[in-house]
């Protein structure tokens, strides 16, 4: 499969899912430095351990130590420390190979770390299932939380709720603590009324950020658009965006990867447009703190950003999909 087809077929990232940045007080009008590090992936597309396929979401764990990686077109979740060079990389969850089994995965979008439980709580995109798998004994027994559900992007929030994009359905859904793994359906939050760009519609969303009030953000992939959705309301609020497709600091280009700060600042991956861009609080366009300098692959450059994660030194990680790499762009 070449890679537009699998860009056709893939492209749509759910990652962002990164719980501890909502502890993390990151600042306003935060710079980063123009040129990359390249920390996983830095021998191009393959299936060996210093290379990646497609990835996808990615997330930073709370003790700073390892980020987690969709490794999408390898059906794979692969560990890296951050600190460490191309040996301290190892496979967490799949890499049995493309399918349904309970020791497979297929095409995973989306990847969090439930720290209390050691396990990792993956969107199976392909096999249309959330699963559970544990760090401590990866090769035991895998739980299916959710199925029959087209996920793209997941969240947990400190309650233990499990908050889901359902891609198919343009909607978010929330299974509380107690439901999870249960076999009921979830919630709807937000969306759900088909597919559309009235404020209570949504049109194929990617990926969600959940703060400390269930406030709901979402990347609505196919309406360029970052829409808020306070808890219990019937309607969005458009937060970036919302200015037809474009490369103006007014629009996006099929939004995917997401962080919210404490302040309300929006950080997107604005996938078609290359670039990593800051929505501030009540502001009407965009500034670009990542890449933005078209389409490529050197340090300064990025094709096709996917996921997004911050440390807590407030460093930006970013799922280069389009170059098989995760990039580290420095706080300045």
């Amino acid at each position: 499969m070449s890679f537009r087809e699998k860009r056709t077929e893939y492209r749509f990232e759910l990652s962002l899912s990164v719980f501890f940045f909502i502890q993390v007080r990151t600042r306003s009008k935060l710079k980063w430095k123009p040129n990359a590090q390249t920390i996983a992936g830095r021998y191009g597309e393959g299936n060996q351990l210093n290379q990646l396929n497609y990835p996808y979401g990615i997330y930073v764990d709370h003790q700073q130590q390892h980020i987690y990686i969709a490794d999408s077109g390898n059906h794979r979740i692969v560990k890296r420390k951050l600190d460490g060079g191309s040996d301290h990389e190892e496979i967490v969850a799949g890499g049995n190979g493309w399918g349904n089994r309970t020791d497979q995965l297929s095409w995973p979008s989306d990847v969090i770390a439930d720290e209390k439980k050691k396990s990792l709580i993956i969107c199976d995109r392909g096999n249309r299932r959330v699963v559970q798998w544990s760090l401590e004994n990866p090769n035991g027994e895998k739980e299916i939380l959710i199925e029959n559900i087209e996920c793209y992007g997941l969240m947990i929030n400190e309650n233990g709720d499990l908050f889901v994009c359902d891609w198919e359905n343009h909607a978010v859904k929330r299974w509380r603590k107690s439901e999870i793994g249960k076999g009921g359906e979830g919630t709807i939050v937000a969306g759900g009324n088909g597919q559309g760009n009235q404020l209570n519609q949504l049109n194929t969303p990617t990926n969600i950020f959940i703060d400390r009030e269930e406030t709901i953000y979402v990347s609505d992939w196919g309406n360029n658009r970052v829409m808020k959705w306070l808890k219990g309301e019937n309607e969005g609020i458009i937060v970036a965006g919302g200015n037809g497709e474009g490369k103006s600091l007014k629009q996006l280009n099929h939004p995917q990867g997401l962080v919210v700060n404490e302040v309300g600042d929006i950080y997107v991956a604005d996938y078609e447009n290359n670039r990593i861009i800051c929505w501030s609080l009540g502001s009407k366009e965009g500034r670009v703190v990542g890449g933005g300098n078209g389409r490529g692959k050197g340090s300064n450059e990025l094709n096709f950003p996917a996921g997004l994660s911050f440390d807590a030194e407030n460093n930006l990680y970013v799922a280069d999909y389009g170059n098989q790499r995760i990039q580290r762009f420095r706080i300045d």
